[in-house]
């Protein structure tokens, strides 16, 4: 049986990328949109949306029953 590599869509570019061990940046599908992608993060124009912080800096235990996070493009 052969191992057929998996082939995805590079979130970044949209070209097709392979998803396997020889894909050192997947599943992007090279190091350039891999870093866009790392630009984009620490920039905050990407964010997994969570609960408030109580002033403590506790999360408040009413969200914690959510169904978890979403991330925002």
């Amino acid at each position: 049986m052969r191992n057929k590599a998996t082939t995805v869509t590079c979130p970044i570019c949209n070209a097709t990328a392979s998803y396997s061990v020889n894909n050192p940046h997947r599943p992007f599908c090279s190091e350039r949109c891999q870093l866009i992608d790392l630009g984009e993060w620490f920039n905050e124009e990407r964010r997994i949306v969570g609960g408030k912080l109580a002033e403590d800096g506790q999360a408040d235990t009413e969200d914690a029953a959510s169904p978890g996070p979403d991330i925002i493009n």
